[in-house]
């Protein structure tokens, strides 16, 4: 298929969306199944280095488990990543469309985005969601990358009418976004190393996880674990799940023995009932 030509006052430039629109290809975000199937728990924070970003693999259909190993998680580019809650079809589509439209730019441009103008450009498209976000179809995404001007990381988030606002240290959205930002906000300073955020996040998709059904922990059984990946200078890569696992079995053997002690505790002192 050739490529459309346009007349100067009618070029859409960088613009890959604006391109399908003039070109009169559909530039939405496709169709979903009915019941639609949700996207949960996606959490991001900064570190010493750059952004952590998590988000767990179960998708839900009102009260059922639709899907157990959804990946929420996503590179945009080779700077940023963007992590998806809300209807799980349209949160996809979206997330490959931002992420041609920031390879369109930068092949036009011969530029990439700075991180704030590819913050706009998914402000943009979620704000042309919003007559299905009415409809009950909402996408929330998160969205982080390291700053190569400021060489710091950051966070931006998102709401349903195309707000975008950015945060200072750490974001959490979806079902279980209230338990996992709390979990961050008592675990969280400044200046933490990759080791603890990582290790943070996971204790805040655990705690999501333990209060909120749409929340998808660990699953020991079949081997799945929450997605978890890390932005810096160096670029986006994502937690081997070796590791991801081996941190969660950390934690539950700890909370195992909490139990444990809290029990002794409780039956005033002698050996566990």
């Amino acid at each position: 298929m050739a490529l459309p030509i346009f007349p100067p006052t009618e070029d859409p430039g960088p613009d890959f969306a604006s391109l399908l629109r003039r070109s009169g290809l559909p530039a939405r975000h496709g169709d979903v199944p009915i019941p639609v199937r949700h996207a949960t728990t996606v959490v991001a924070l900064r570190f010493a280095d750059g952004v952590v970003m998590a988000g767990d693999r179960r998708a839900t259909e009102g009260h059922a488990i639709a899907h157990r190993e959804m990946e929420k998680v996503f590179p945009a580019d080779r700077f940023s990543a963007v992590a998806i809650a809300g209807a799980a079809g349209f949160a996809v589509e979206m997330v490959r469309l931002f992420q041609v439209q920031l390879e369109h730019y930068e092949k036009v441009e011969g530029v990439s985005l700075s991180l704030e103008g590819k913050a706009n450009q998914l402000a943009q498209m979620v704000r042309q969601h919003l007559p299905l976000a009415m409809q009950g179809l909402a996408v929330v995404p998160l969205f982080a990358g390291f700053d190569l001007r400021r060489r710091i990381g950051r966070i931006f988030t998102y709401d349903v009418t195309g707000g975008h606002y950015e945060e200072a240290d750490f974001q959490a959205t979806g079902s279980g976004g209230r338990d996992a930002r709390t979990t961050i906000k008592l675990g969280f300073k400044d200046g933490l190393s990759r080791d603890d955020a990582v290790e943070l996040a996971v204790q805040a998709l655990y705690e999501a996880a333990d209060e909120d059904s749409g929340t998808g922990g660990p699953d020991l059984v079949r081997g799945i674990y929450p997605l978890v990946a890390v932005v810096t200078e160096d670029g986006y890569s994502t937690v081997p799940e070796a590791e991801v696992a081996e941190r969660f079995a950390a934690l539950i053997e700890r909370r195992q023995t909490e139990y444990r002690l809290r029990g002794t505790v409780t039956h005033g002192g002698g050996e566990p009932t």
